[in-house]
């Protein structure tokens, strides 16, 4: 590292960590003062406490690691999680010595709220500075990518297309030095895999990056033992990106590395979240429209012969079949082998179910599917298992969409995938929108995808 931020890092890092116990602690004689609450000792001593568990879980959540390549998301998580910690611990405290009633409620629940938002305003803000120093070429470190394959190409150009990452790459090392025409690296050559040490020690860079094919695990081994003379951070680059990643991240069992390649991103605390959001949104939502779901039952009955609900089996969370709720709007209630997709002038689809599928009003009864757990609000759209059965043969990843529970409303459909599937392209398409939420999922996409569903997911051309 260069410069004042080099040199005066130590300091840095320790100014950092005592500003989230500093703005834990002054939120409370702040608030008591806003609320005309007197500052009394008891509050001093929760002030006190919660600097002190603040110091201890936030060092032990590693809240204050690098994050220079970190996406800023993931620094926020990791400050929430440790704040909800926190509070756990003080709750429990309260409890068990019967103080909490001292403590205003107004005060402590704003407190509670407020506090997190401060620290994660405060952590954004000198991550988005310490970009903009990097993006101006200072606060920069030196990496030396090992390796001029497909891997070592692709990091080098990632790091060249993202400068606020304050990294410079000086250079490679491969025993190729002249590479395929149109496979060259944007780097110099900087010599043989022999020659890596000593030029290692010559240059002195801050990171290397080991970007060799699995296939090489003999000669990765041989580079890293000739980096153990030097003081480089040492990364090796999995050569995974050949596969379908799902939420790809490291683990371990007893001391040993996993790389998990497919997984859900609804794993622990993540899963709670998404759970206590469909929970509450869809116990809200049938609140509000259980006339609406009387309304629609009592007018479909009356329309036509048959049951009013619908009930056809799908996939739900890992593949386990599930029945899925619906208010009927055919003559038929097929679930049979071979299960016929609607289309335009469908005559099975009565004159009322027309209105319901056109509208998506079809689709509310679902939400009883949340509270059961069988479904959530948000997810890729469940399809009939027969549909199931034959995409799964046909579209590469088409079953990973069953790594999340299945939903009322996607990504795929308000980006207009929905309706009526006649082309493999169409499928692929809805595929490929499910597995980019499963990547991306955050309860802010969450929220986006509901917002956007109230404002065009109603109606839709393809919904007949």
């Amino acid at each position: 590292m260069t410069g004042f931020l080099g040199r005066h890092q130590f300091s840095i890092q320790l100014v950092r960590r005592l500003l989230d116990p500093l703005i834990a602690a002054a939120g409370l004689p702040l608030l008591c003062r806003a609320f005309g609450q007197p500052f009394e000792p008891h509050y001093v001593w929760l002030a006190v406490i919660t600097a002190l568990l603040v110091v201890i879980a936030f060092g032990g959540a590693k809240v204050y690691r690098a994050w220079r390549s970190a996406p800023l998301g993931q620094e926020a998580h990791f400050i929430w999680m440790a704040w909800a910690a926190v509070c756990g611990v003080l709750f429990a405290m309260g409890y068990v010595t019967r103080t909490s009633e001292l403590f205003s409620r107004q005060v402590l629940l704003i407190w509670v709220i407020a506090t997190p938002v401060v620290m994660i305003a405060m952590h954004l803000g000198v991550r988005l500075g310490l970009r903009g120093l990097r993006e101006r070429g200072r606060n920069y470190r030196t990496a030396v990518v090992v390796g001029s394959g497909d891997l070592g190409r692709r990091l080098c150009a990632q790091i060249a297309t993202n400068p606020w990452l304050g990294i410079r790459v000086v250079g490679y090392v491969d025993d190729r030095e002249n590479p395929r025409e149109g496979d060259e690296m944007p780097v110099p050559h900087l010599g043989s895999l022999d020659d890596l040490a000593p030029r290692m020690q010559a240059l002195n860079p801050n990171f290397v990056y080991i970007a060799l094919p699995m296939r090489a695990g003999d000669r990765i081994r041989e580079v890293f033992d000739s980096l153990m003379d030097t003081t480089a951070s040492v990364y090796l680059v999995p050569d995974i990106f050949t596969f379908q990643l799902l939420n790809a991240r490291a683990e371990e069992i007893d001391g040993l590395p996993l790389i998990g390649l497919c997984e859900t991103p609804f794993a622990g605390v993540d899963g709670w979240f998404k759970r206590a959001e469909d929970v509450l949104l869809a116990s809200l939502i049938l609140a509000l429209i259980s006339p609406l779901l009387l309304a629609i039952a009592l007018a479909v009955k009356l329309s036509s012969r048959g049951p009013v609900l619908y009930k056809q089996r799908r996939y739900g969370l890992d593949g386990c079949r599930i029945r899925v709720y619906k208010f009927r709007t055919m003559t038929v209630c097929e679930d049979d082998a071979e299960v016929t997709q609607a289309c335009r002038a469908d005559g099975r689809i009565t004159r009322l179910g027309a209105f319901l599928r056109r509208t998506s009003l079809d689709e509310l009864p679902q939400f009883f599917n949340v509270l059961q757990g069988r479904m959530s609000i948000v997810g890729p759209r469940p399809h009939a298992i027969t549909h199931n059965e034959q995409y799964r043969r046909l579209i590469k990843g088409y079953m990973l969409r069953h790594k999340v529970r299945p939903g009322i409303t996607g990504l795929a459909q308000v980006n207009g995938f929905r309706g009526e599937t006649d082309t493999l392209e169409k499928m692929r398409k809805r595929v490929e929108y499910d597995l980019n939420y499963i990547r991306n999922w955050s309860l802010v996409l969450d929220l986006k995808i509901i917002g956007l569903t109230v404002l065009r997911g109603f109606t839709h051309k393809n919904a007949y």
